[in-house]
């Protein structure tokens, strides 16, 4: 019998503190990065990204965030200049290289210091049909006999 995988993908969060202000207020940086990053770690970009900057009602809070769908998920950013600050997600069904991704990210936006969160999402999401199937036929077979 065959050995279902169970799994739907990993979730990288990654809060970045001290950032290189001038990095986080350059929307074609962040547009760029978006654009480019899915292919660096190996992901499928379906769309272009959806950048744009947001003027806060608190002057400080405001920011630029980017978004990119991929075919695997999407990969996600919200920056705040004043604070020295940026929020990125990356999350995906298919793996990819979590250390990597931690390295480039830090070194593109000169991040100083960093809060990392990974996690397995979707814990029982199969990830083959087919081999779901095939067990589950399996199963009912023995149930008739």
């Amino acid at each position: 019998m065959e050995k279902i995988e169970y799994g739907f993908g990993q979730h990288l969060m990654l809060d970045g503190y001290g950032c290189d202000r001038e990095k986080l207020m350059d929307i074609d940086l962040i547009y760029d990065f978006l654009s480019n990053y899915p292919a660096e770690i190996k992901m499928t970009k379906i769309m272009p990204p959806y950048v744009f900057k947001y003027a806060a009602p608190v002057p400080e809070d405001w920011g630029i965030s980017g978004f990119v769908i991929i075919a695997e998920s999407h990969i996600s950013i919200h920056t705040f200049p004043e604070k020295l600050y940026l929020s990125l997600d990356i999350f995906s069904c298919k793996d990819f290289d979590v250390d990597k991704a931690i390295r480039d990210v830090t070194r593109i936006f000169d991040i100083k210091k960093s809060e990392v969160k990974l996690l397995d999402r979707g814990h029982e999401f199969p990830r083959s049909i087919r081999t779901v199937e095939r067990f589950i036929r399996a199963e009912r077979s023995q149930l008739t006999v």
